[in-house]
């Protein structure tokens, strides 16, 4: 007996699907799953929501072609005779069967609810491809070599050639250019780095104005030194005359003429500072006066270095011999970055120790991370022994120890004849304010 065929309109609720509608099905659900090759090779998988091909797919298939009626879905509803809106009365009817390697068994179920995740409500970030103009410029500057050399025999075969022969640099040139280029770097703002050590004679003046002569040449000005005593200091005797004799104490009595930060200008300042000419930096000096009455105070001190801010790049503190003075506490606390200077002597070195234990015990934190040490050979022989053991002691106590040679030009304690210093001295102060530099 033939089997009786079934003609099922498009408002049918049980028809069944036919073999071709579901070899179709599973075919439109293959395209719609498989990755285009062309078109992400690097999807977001943080955020694609994986639906599995048997039970979640995403829609229905369109239907198909003639001579099948084309087909919508609809939810089975119950017969009449079933209660409104719930389950059907009787079992539903068996599909066909399946074809082999076909979808399963039944109608395709409908849609899921969108899951509330950030890759079901908005489409995924677009993994980047592609170097951006700054990425491009950052990967040429780190392609850059270092220029041909210019020192010793290299340098020499480069210009007899007329730079036809350009040899590279030897370490010790190219670490000279590191040097100044760490001397160079930008700073997120104003610096301020203090010279600090209870003893007299510890070399604290010297090493500020070497240092801001270093600074001063190499970075090509922005550089003040200031001399922090709370009484007399020699930094504006050590360091080049000017044609007024004005300092902190003139200065302070001053500040209101700076008070308009709109009208205040680093010019006014020239009358107050003394520029070191080809050193491209400037000194601000300690009350000279013969009066032994006044002092610097904490507030005093802060108002001088917020003036100071505003006008240079770095500002290079040198202290008195008393910790317990407030400008000397008000230079430790706002200071960037402490050296502790010394020279090869056991009395300096021991106090640059003692005064490390007292500001650890005073609740100053990150002491080894915030410090540099500088050691300066006080005379053209130094103990050997002594110095090994002052810089391994320092390098436990700070980040960095910077040995410095002895230069006779230093000796005469007067003005600091920058141009007289040796090779090897300024050397070890670029290397020491690299290390400096570095630390910021």
């Amino acid at each position: 007996m033939s089997q009786p065929t079934h003609h099922l309109s498009d408002d049918t609720s049980d028809r069944l699907y036919t073999p071709e509608e579901l070899a179709s099905y599973a075919a439109a659900e293959d395209a719609r799953s498989r990755p285009d090759p062309l078109s992400d090779p690097l999807p977001d998988l943080e955020h694609t929501v994986v639906r599995p091909r048997a039970t979640q797919p995403a829609a229905p298939p369109p239907p198909p072609a003639a001579p099948v009626a084309p087909a919508r879905q609809v939810t089975p509803v119950a017969p009449a005779s079933g209660p409104a809106g719930g389950p059907p009365a009787g079992p539903p009817p068996a599909p066909p069967a399946r074809p082999a390697g076909g979808p399963p068994q039944g109608p395709p179920p409908s849609a899921p609810p969108a899951t509330a995740t950030r890759g079901a409500t908005e489409p995924p970030a677009e993994p980047r491809r592609f170097m951006t103009a700054t990425d491009f410029l950052e990967r040429r500057a780190d392609a850059i070599e270092p220029g041909p050399a210019t020192w010793g025999w290299r340098g020499r075969v480069r210009r007899w050639s007329g730079g036809t022969i350009r040899p590279r640099m030897n370490a010790a040139e190219r670490a000279y250019t590191q040097d100044r280029a760490l001397i160079q770097k930008d700073f997120d703002g104003p610096v301020t780095i203090a010279f600090i050590n209870p003893k007299g004679g510890a070399a604290k003046t010297t090493g500020v104005l070497a240092a801001g002569h270093t600074f001063g040449t190499v970075r090509g000005g922005g550089v003040v030194a200031w001399d922090n005593n709370e009484t007399r200091g020699t930094l504006g005797i050590r360091g080049s005359r000017s044609t007024h004799h004005k300092t902190t104490k003139e200065l302070l009595a001053d500040l209101d003429k700076f008070a308009d930060v709109s009208q205040s200008r680093i010019g006014d300042l020239g009358s107050y500072v003394r520029s070191q000419g080809d050193a491209h930096f400037d000194v601000l000096a300690s009350d000279e006066s013969a009066n032994v009455t006044g002092q610097i105070h904490a507030d005093d001190f802060n108002s001088i270095h917020q003036l100071l801010m505003r006008f240079y790049r770095v500002i290079l503190v040198d202290t008195g011999n008393n910790m317990r003075a407030e400008n000397w506490l008000a230079a430790a606390d706002a200071a960037d970055l402490l050296v502790v200077t010394s020279t090869v002597r056991e009395d300096t070195g021991y106090s640059g120790l003692w005064m490390l234990d007292a500001l650890q015990e005073a609740g100053y934190q990150n002491l080894k991370y915030k410090t540099v040490t500088v050691l300066s050979d006080p005379s053209a022989t130094v103990d050997r022994k002594l110095a090994d053991d002052l810089v391994d002691i320092y390098q436990q106590r700070t980040r960095g120890v910077y040995r410095v040679p002895y230069d006779p030009a230093l000796v005469a304690g007067s003005v600091l004849p920058y141009a007289e210093l040796s090779r090897g001295t300024r050397m070890s102060w670029l290397r020491a304010c690299a290390g400096m530099a570095s630390a910021l």
